[in-house]
């Protein structure tokens, strides 16, 4: 495996063609957004309000990298609005996502996480898990389907399942030489799905909360009416069973990113996380340093109402008591590797930062309701469950948004559903399998980017080489939507 200090630059391009590529997009970026500016938002914007996801796509593709594109999206798309309060709108686009409850819980959550990893760490409790599982997991299939387990243990939360699985995983698959890609593509598969079908989650109650607002359930009956909604779950159930058969070896490796992967063709992201075991405490490592701090955080959030904010800072505080215990090091140099596993996180949470205000942008340029609006037309009777579930897989790749694409989405469907005769049960388990869908594939969802960021590998390598198995269960679930409908 190559490694890499930071983000991979592409393309091997020397610093000024880097300069002059840079430039041209700059001013290609300027001309639509004006053109969008001068030509729509009267009447709507019309086909621009496609132009700010267009250009984080491309400038991610042709760049490698995520923040930026995702700045640059920002950025056209508020050119669009306002040309002349373009950085003052950028600036307050920034503070109102950080005003936002839902970004500060985030922030804390995955920041702890990261915090509570690098202790496991440096305890060498990760290693000693890692250790441990080898003595079992003794060859590529048997760790591929160990992981796979894992994931659909820790079924409470995406954000837990996600660093917690990639953080006791990464080491027998690389002592298996099995590519941290395809960890990342496994720890996914088994995030948001598993916690769609298994309904003891965050998305669950989230959903069932969404039911009952929305009159399809009886207040107190939404987490009934969701379980019995979970059949009809397609993509979630499909990108199970995908990534168990490729686990198996019954789908071999598909695509071209993923083979290179496989063969060792791949970078990974060098930081000080992962050189942690050089300056681990000489303590030998002991899987209770690894089970106590993991079963506390998965109890701990499971008593607290499903809250991962309150399952990671008392599993914190219990770490920090077992550690302090067994003098494995001062409680200040423990401290100390607690701030160095939060500023590991930065760079996802930078990510997540700026997707949030592309999804604000998004908003302020009615993305989600113009393609809803074009589509209306079709969206009737039998194929309402395929083109919804089409449509809002879409939208929730385009905008990164699951959560809020199915509160704009909900009050639509349903009525649209209800007026033309079309299975309301099989509408909304499309509906919900959409977002399954653009948290598993958007590479500046939160899943796809902490994904990558536990496995060491960039967003857009990740998003790349896991795309072929994920387009594979979008079309196996359309196909299914038809069909059943």
């Amino acid at each position: 495996m190559e490694k890499i200090n930071a983000y991979p630059r592409g393309h091997g391009l020397n610093a000024k063609s880097g300069l002059r590529r840079g430039m041209t997009w700059l001013i290609v970026v300027l001309i639509a957004s004006l053109s969008g500016y001068w030509f729509g938002g009267k009447d709507g914007f019309g086909i621009y309000v496609l132009l700010p996801t267009l250009v984080v796509i491309s400038m991610a593709l042709i760049t490698q990298r995520t923040l930026e594109a995702l700045l640059a999206g920002t950025l056209s798309g508020l050119l669009m609005v306002s040309p002349t309060t373009v950085l003052s709108d950028m600036a307050n686009t920034g503070l109102g996502v950080m005003q936002d409850p839902t970004m500060g819980w985030i922030t804390l959550v995955c920041g702890l996480l990261g915090s509570l990893i690098g202790l496991l760490q440096f305890a060498r409790g990760t290693e000693a898990f890692s250790h441990s599982a080898g003595k079992y997991l003794k060859n590529r299939r048997n760790a591929m389907l160990g992981a796979t387990s894992l994931g659909v243990l820790i079924f409470i939360d995406d954000y837990l399942n996600v660093m917690t699985v990639s953080a006791a995983m990464r080491r027998l698959f690389d002592k298996l030489k099995i590519s941290r890609s395809m960890l990342a593509y496994i720890v996914d598969s088994t995030a948001a799905p598993v916690c769609l079908i298994i309904p003891f989650s965050t998305w669950a109650i989230y959903l069932s909360g969404l039911l009952e607002s929305n009159g399809v359930a009886e207040t107190g009956r939404g987490f009934s009416v969701y379980i019995t909604l979970i059949p009809y779950f397609f993509y979630p159930w499909l990108a199970l069973i995908i990534v168990i058969m490729a686990g198996l070896g019954i789908i071999p490796i598909l695509g071209k990113k993923m083979k290179d992967a496989e063969q060792g063709r791949e970078s990974i992201i060098e930081s000080k996380e992962e050189n942690h075991h050089q300056k681990a405490t000489i303590k030998s490592p002991k899987l209770i340093n690894f089970l106590i701090p993991m079963a506390t955080l998965l109890l701990a959030t499971w008593w607290s109402g499903i809250d991962a904010l309150i399952g990671v800072g008392f599993s914190l505080i219990v770490t920090l008591s077992l550690f302090s215990a067994q003098k494995i090091a001062p409680l200040n140099r423990m401290f100390d590797e607690l701030l160095t596993g939060f500023q590991q996180m930065l760079l996802p949470l930078g990510i997540v930062f700026s997707a949030f205000m592309l999804q604000s942008v998004n908003e302020t340029l009615g993305l989600t309701e113009t393609l809803i609006a074009w589509a209306q037309p079709m969206m009737q009777g039998s194929w309402l469950p395929a083109i919804t579930f089409i449509l809002l897989s879409i939208l929730a790749f385009a905008t990164g948004s699951f959560w809020g694409v199915y509160a704009i989405a909900f009050p639509i469907v349903i009525p649209l559903a209800q007026a033309t005769d079309a299975s309301l049960s099989l509408t909304l388990g499309a509906m919900i399998s959409a977002g399954a869908f653009g948290s598993h594939a958007c590479f500046f969802g939160d899943a796809t980017v902490l994904s990558a960021r536990g496995c060491g590998i960039t967003p857009i390598q990740h998003a790349l080489t896991q795309l072929p198995y994920v387009l594979l269960a979008a079309l196996i679930s359309t196909a299914l939507y038809i069909i059943a409908s």
